[in-house]
């Protein structure tokens, strides 16, 4: 489409499609580097039963100190540079009995949304 054809759009009246809440399967597992200071994130790549092609979650829902978070799937580490314990993504590898982020590829798990309306891997 030109630049000028985008110009002489009009606005839809078809609300978007958004996906429910269901367990997923995690197809692949990669690294991303986001925003300015390009920090690293965990980005998964899954399949929704809603859905023919894959999608992308980076975040998490879980329960800390009786209150339930929602974080990015940053990658933080330790001092021996190893995923920092307690961290959202240890946590997500934890319920997923992954010892790398990349074991998490093949397993399933259930998603929630956040408070935005998007999909996040579901760990309380």
């Amino acid at each position: 489409m030109e630049a000028q054809e985008i110009l002489e759009l009009e606005t839809g009246t078809k609300e978007p499609i958004a996906l429910k809440p269901a367990t997923v399967d995690i197809k692949d597992v990669n690294v991303k580097e986001v925003g300015e200071k390009r920090h690293k994130k965990i980005v998964c790549l899954v399949k929704h039963p809603d859905r023919n092609e894959v999608i992308e979650i980076s975040s998490i829902k879980y329960e800390k100190n009786g209150k339930l978070n929602v974080s990015g799937l940053f990658v933080n580490l330790d001092e021996d540079e190893k995923i920092r314990k307690g961290s959202p993504l240890a946590i997500l590898m934890s319920a997923l009995a992954s010892k790398t982020p990349k074991e998490m590829e093949g397993k399933q798990i259930g998603t929630t949304e956040d408070e935005r309306g998007y999909l996040c891997f579901k760990v309380y």
